[in-house]
């Protein structure tokens, strides 16, 4: 087991990769902006060294100042937590060519799921169900119209490199396919510097349904059942639960059986998330695979009992899982809240100094936050500013848990989008579970919010 990690992220994961690496011994090491000189996980890590200004561009996604923190402080190891380099599979090069471990799957599993067209290849080799469209990259207008009249209309063009949201274009007819195309490849090149797409049929509405791997380096892959994530604005989850209300055993067993085949097509080592798409018919596709720990991760480690980031640590030393997959068993209903600095409904950014702050607490509520009274919210990063994670028996009774914990929440001196919270825990469609990934922005136009 590694003496020292090096947590190259900020925020409510260093945090938490932070409070993970105390209890099994290990040393830890924050690095921090200029901006996050009084953050959280530099107070709490054993040691924190400054690697730039505010900018995340000249602090966080500085390689070379990550680098040199990670040789001043002797680590063995790095964790990049998510966002940020989280992904970069040159980055992990570098921490492997220098000597380190690198706490997550080989840069080759990267490199091969983060391009949405190799992927794709992947999985139809590995019989993983795949939405119909182009089977590669579309090279021109002519070809993308021959796909699309194939596939049917609608159709979603989707940059080769995308992620977050971005690089996207529904179309709906044929006339508004030549100038959704050169508006999706000039976008696609100009946010990741690779104008590659591809086509594929734009499902009306669908739920987005993940599935939670982890590997070993001793080729044993064991998923850890699904999460519901359609709850979304912009493609921006908002709200994660597991299992989904949707999902019923039968369809389960496929769901799980086709995220391990994904993830043994690539040998994958580590945690990682095999994401789906899953119509009313309950059919479902392969969209992407996000080979890093996600935000959500809590709410399969309340269902299943077993600490991902823990495991991410103890296959990057070497260690067998030390379970099989019959031996994880699913246990209740858990709920994820993320809370962000932001206006409920205009969701625009609100940071700050919080004046006072009080976290829910009481029976089977977990809250992931790196905040405190007095703390300086910074505006040069993502909004969320920690999640607040309930679980129950039941989802009926997980739900009323964390009404009451939003009800708790108490952060004055910034705005939250706790009332959005609020209100949705409180929709009878939701209750019931009667959603998909387009449900949050309808329901908010509706009320005109």
């Amino acid at each position: 087991m590694f003496n020292k990690i090096l947590i190259a992220n900020r925020g409510e994961i260093a945090v938490r990769i932070i409070r993970c690496c105390k209890e099994l011994g290990i040393g830890s090491v924050a690095v921090y902006s200029e901006a996050d000189r009084d953050a959280m996980h530099a107070r709490l890590a054993d040691e924190a060294v400054c690697i730039g200004p505010a900018p995340g561009a000249q602090s966080y996604l500085n390689i070379a100042a990550i680098m040199s923190a990670a040789e001043l402080t002797d680590v063995q190891a790095i964790h990049p937590g998510y966002g940020f380099l989280a992904e970069n599979a040159e980055f992990a090069d570098i921490v492997m060519e220098s000597g380190y471990a690198w706490i997550g799957p080989t840069p080759d599993s990267m490199r091969t799921m983060g391009d949405k067209v190799t992927a794709k290849h992947k999985m139809r080799e590995a019989g993983v169900p795949l939405v119909p469209g182009s089977e590669g990259a579309v090279r021109d207008v002519e070809e993308a119209r021959h796909i699309a009249r194939e596939a049917g209309f609608p159709v979603i063009i989707k940059a080769a490199a995308g992620g977050g949201g971005r690089g996207m274009q529904v179309v709906h007819s044929e006339a508004a396919l030549p100038g959704a195309f050169n508006k999706c490849q000039a976008e696609a090149a100009a946010a990741f510097g690779d104008d590659t797409v591809f086509i594929e049929k734009f499902l009306e509405t669908p739920r987005h349904i993940e599935v939670q791997v982890l590997g070993d380096k001793h080729g044993n892959i064991v998923h850890l059942f699904e999460r519901e994530c359609s709850m979304q604005r912009n493609n921006q989850k908002v709200l994660e639960e597991a299992p989904s209300p949707f999902v019923d055993e039968e369809t389960r067993e496929k769901l799980c059986a086709a995220g391990v085949a994904a993830a043994r097509a690539v040998n994958y080592e580590g945690a990682g998330t095999i994401e789906f798409l899953m119509n009313p018919d309950k059919s479902f596709y392969f969209i992407e695979m996000n080979t890093r720990i996600q935000v959500e991760h809590p709410v399969t480690e309340w269902i299943t009992g077993v600490d991902l980031v823990e495991w991410q640590i103890r296959v990057a030393a070497g260690e067998k899982l030390a379970f099989t997959q019959e031996q994880i068993k699913k246990k209740g209903h858990a709920i994820e809240c993320r809370i962000n600095a932001e206006h409920p409904f205009s969701f625009r950014p609100s940071p700050g100094r919080i004046e006072l702050y009080h976290a829910p607490g009481g029976r089977s509520v977990r809250v992931d936050s790196h905040i405190y009274t007095g703390y300086e919210v910074p505006s040069h990063y993502d909004s969320m500013i920690g999640k607040i994670i309930t679980h129950a028996r039941t989802r009926e009774k997980c739900i009323r848990r964390m009404q009451r914990a939003i009800e708790e929440l108490a952060i004055i001196g910034i705005t939250t989008n706790r009332e959005l919270h609020e209100r949705l825990l409180a929709n009878a469609a939701f209750q019931r579970g009667d959603f998909d990934i387009h449900f949050l922005e309808r329901w908010l136009k509706q009320m005109n919010l």
